[in-house]
C-alpha cells in the first residue's frame, strides 16, 4: 500500500494531463463502438470548444496546487481532521477519504451549484451543451470550477487526510467525470448492477436533460449511494433525455465567449 500511496504522491502534472487525455480516448473509442444517440455535430470542433474550458480548469487547479502545499504540510504535522481520530488499515482510511471527497467536494458543491441561482449561473455553461459526450465534463465555467475547488479544500482540510489520498481520488474522479458523460449505452442488465454503487452513463444523462425535474437529480460524480440517500436519484430509459437548457437557445451552446459571459447575463432567467 505504501509503494501504491507513492506512485499517487509522485505524480507530475504532466503525468495528470496525460491522464486525462487517456480517460477521454478511451472514452472516444467507447462512444465509437456503443453510442447512446447519433449525435449530428463536428466532433472535433465541438471538442475544441469544450477543452478551453478545460483549460482553465486546469489553471485554476495548478493555483490551488499551489495554495494548499502549505495546508498538507500543516495537516502533515498538526495531526488536525477526523481521519487523524481513528486507527484503521490504510486502506480503510484511503476508502473512507474518497468516499468524503466525492459526497462533499462533488455531491453536495453539485447540488449547491442548482439550489442557489448565483452559483447555478455559473453551472449553466456546463448544462447548455446540447451534444453531450466525453468532453462535455471538462466544460465548467472558472466559477463554477473554483466553487468546487473551495469545498474540495474545506473536505481536505475537515478530514485531515495526506496529499497521496487526495491525488487517488483526482484520478478516481477525472475518469469517472468521462466515463459518465460519455455518449455511450451500457445494456440495462449490466448498468442496473454497476449503478447501484458507482455513476453510470446511463445515470449521469438524466441530470443533463433540458428541464426539470430531471435535471436536478443524479448529482454524484464516482459513487451513487448519495442520490439513492438522499432520494435525488432518477433510472430510466436515457434515450427519453433532451440535452441543454429549456431556458437559453440551442445555438448559443456553441458560441464560447457568450458562455463564458453567460454567468453575468441578468437577462438569463435561472427560475430559482
Amino acid at each position: 500500500m505504501e509503494s501504491f500511496l507513492a506512485f499517487f504522491e509522485n505524480l507530475s502534472s504532466g503525468q495528470k494531463l496525460g491522464w486525462i487525455f487517456v480517460c477521454l480516448f478511451v472514452s472516444w473509442l467507447f462512444e465509437a463502438g456503443l453510442p447512446l444517440f447519433q449525435l449530428n455535430y463536428k466532433k472535433w470542433r465541438h471538442a475544441g470548444r469544450n477543452l478551453i474550458f478545460l483549460g482553465t480548469s486546469v489553471l485554476i487547479n495548478l493555483l490551488f496546487g499551489v495554495a494548499t502545499v502549505g495546508i498538507f504540510l500543516w495537516l502533515g504535522t498538526s495531526n488536525f481532521g477526523f481521519l487523524n481520530m481513528i486507527d484503521l488499515p490504510v486502506w480503510a482510511e484511503l476508502l473512507i477519504a474518497v468516499m468524503w471527497l466525492d459526497f462533499t467536494a462533488q455531491y453536495i458543491a453539485h447540488v449547491m451549484l442548482h439550489k442557489f441561482s448565483w452559483m447555478w449561473k455559473f453551472h449553466m455553461v456546463h448544462h447548455s451543451d446540447t451534444h453531450v459526450d466525453a468532453t462535455t465534463g471538462t466544460r465548467h465555467h472558472p466559477g463554477d470550477y473554483f466553487i468546487r475547488e473551495i469545498y474540495a479544500l474545506v473536505a481536505i482540510i475537515l478530514s485531515g487526510m495526506p496529499v497521496a489520498f487526495y491525488l487517488v481520488y483526482r484520478v478516481a474522479s477525472i475518469f469517472f467525470t468521462y466515463f459518465s458523460h460519455a455518449n455511450v449505452y451500457m445494456p440495462e442488465s449490466i448498468d442496473k448492477v454497476i449503478s447501484w454503487v458507482f455513476i453510470t452513463p446511463n445515470m449521469h444523462k438524466f441530470h443533463h436533460h433540458f428541464e426539470r425535474p430531471w435535471t436536478d437529480s443524479n448529482f454524484g460524480n464516482i459513487f451513487s449511494f448519495w442520490d439513492r440517500a438522499f432520494g435525488t436519484l432518477v433510472y430510466d430509459d436515457p434515450r427519453k433525455v433532451k440535452y441543454g437548457l429549456d431556458v437559453l437557445e440551442d445555438e448559443t451552446s456553441s458560441d464560447v465567449i457568450y458562455q463564458f459571459k453567460l454567468p453575468f447575463d441578468k437577462s438569463v432567467k435561472t427560475d430559482y
